[in-house]
């Protein structure tokens, strides 16, 4: 039996602020349970749903400093059978107990080095000592740090590999040497420029990015875009010297989760086969909902993200009075920057009937939105992987897309002449360009039907399910493993 530890700071169905989430809570299940023991760590924040918390069983606690700033602090270790997925849950209230998983940087970073020594100390506690951790993005960044340093005095974590996912180059987890020492315990050679300093400050997604046995991150186009100084964040150099050790595995989605034909979220549920006469009621119906014209010819236009620089919303902003004309409609679910909350606000109050702004984050309005739109606008500036277009093919909604990272790995544009491709997509970070893409769907939309809908056929027929990026992960876990 192969033996496989996640750690992360967040996995569904705990706890949950991005993909990071849907990965760790939808990859272990895919592994063949006789030959693969995948298992989960996480911290045991407060803010998991009772529900789950109250069976959570206490397996055993110790007493661990991390550094002269932490001598010795309460380390439980919680456990918790999921779906046939063991998930142990690291105790300490002091670090754990807010109302959400994130605050502000510097308690965020005491907190994941306290977590980080934590993962790898409770090993000898619990009867699971895995021959692979993966760690995933900037919280988990000092496990291979002190494994490969402090822990390599005891011979019991002699041989753990460890792989480091990045899931967002823009995070990195960045404070001041000095704290980060004292937090940390780690000894002044550590904190060179071939290790984890950075610009002069210490940085843990580089000490994982240096320490670890082999990076991935999660799209093909990415791992190449962060070689580069454009998108590298100040690490372009390091990555480009480990390229031998990189590749990008693009994310599955949770087909049980996102599929139209039994989605108990929508209004009326359909399938590939059915869904030219059905989708549409989805469409009138989210319209009354939301107050905008009820009309089923309208273009329907769906946009569900963080509001934030990266999603390229002010080239939404440049052109939406030319986006929502009078065959168009936009609709919005997202929290993020108060500017541009308050941008789509504005525009939902000066075109009541063809823009909806639903600052809020709803999954169940997000199911209704993947069901009812004609299309998913993603102009991002740079995007890892990206699920929203993925989920967008399993509904039969055409992704209208930028073509970096993921997206561009994911999604074929559309070429008239072949009649090939299930999507839109543009090359240069340019509003007007956008605009060009986004008024040709519009055309084949509404002149071309019978080609739409052949886009929306292939867009259907993709397989973006976790079976064929866990092949990949298992490649690389027997690789790592020497099988």
């Amino acid at each position: 039996m192969k033996k496989i530890l996640f750690a992360a700071s967040e996995c569904v169905p705990f706890i949950k602020t991005g993909g990071l989430a849907d990965v760790c809570g939808a990859l272990p299940k895919e592994f063949n349970k006789e030959e693969w023991d995948v298992r989960v760590v996480i911290p045991n924040y407060r803010c998991i749903p009772e529900r789950f918390r109250s069976q959570f069983q206490y397996v055993s606690h110790f007493y661990m400093g991390t550094g002269v700033y932490n001598v010795n602090k309460y380390v439980g270790i919680l456990k918790y059978v999921y779906n046939g997925i063991t998930y142990y849950f690291i105790d300490n209230m002091e670090y754990f107990a807010g109302d959400k998983p994130y605050g502000d940087i510097k308690s965020d970073i005491e907190k994941f080095i306290f977590f980080d020594k934590a993962v790898l100390s409770m090993l000898k506690h619990i009867d699971f000592r895995p021959e692979l951790i993966h760690c995933h993005d900037w919280q988990t960044g000092f496990i291979p740090v002190y494994l490969k340093n402090e822990f390599q005095a005891d011979s019991f974590y002699w041989n753990i590999k460890t792989i480091m996912t990045i899931h967002n180059l823009k995070f990195q987890g960045v404070w001041d040497i000095k704290t980060i020492r004292g937090l940390t315990g780690f000894s002044m050679n550590l904190f060179t420029p071939d290790k984890l300093e950075f610009k002069k400050d210490a940085n843990m997604l580089k000490g994982g990015l240096v320490y670890a046995d082999y990076i991935t991150t999660v799209s093909n186009t990415y791992a190449n875009e962060i070689q580069t100084e454009y998108y590298g964040e100040g690490l372009d150099g390091l990555l480009a010297a480990r390229h031998f050790d990189m590749q990008g595995i693009v994310n599955g989605i949770d087909y049980d989760a996102y599929n139209p034909a039994t989605d108990s979220k929508i209004y009326c549920n359909y399938s590939a086969e059915d869904w030219r006469k059905k989708k549409v009621n989805n469409k009138t119906k989210l319209q009354e909902e939301l107050g905008l014209a009820v009309d089923k010819k309208k273009y329907m236009i769906g946009l569900i993200s963080r509001l934030t620089d990266q999603k390229g919303l002010d080239l939404i902003n440049y052109v939406i009075d030319r986006i929502v004309d009078d065959y168009t409609q936009l609709v919005v679910i997202g929290t993020g920057d108060p500017q541009y909350e308050n941008m789509f606000r504005h525009y939902a109050w000066k075109y009541g009937d063809r823009v909806s702004a639903n600052i809020c984050y709803s999954d169940d309005l997000a199911h209704k939105l993947y069901a009812a739109a004609d299309a998913f606008l993603m102009p991002s500036r740079f995007e890892p992987c990206g699920l929203t277009q993925l989920i967008s093919f399993r509904y039969g909604t055409v992704p209208i897309v930028r073509e970096t990272g993921g997206l561009k790995d994911t999604v074929r544009p559309y070429n008239e002449y072949e009649n090939s491709g299930d999507g839109f997509s543009f090359t240069n970070y340019n509003g007007e360009e956008m605009l060009h893409v986004i008024n040709y769907s519009k055309h084949i939309f509404y002149d071309c039907k019978k080609q739409w809908n052949q886009i929306v056929d292939r867009g259907m027929a993709n397989d973006y399910s976790w079976s064929t990026s866990k092949g990949r992960y298992e490649g690389l876990y027997n690789y790592l493993l020497g099988y």
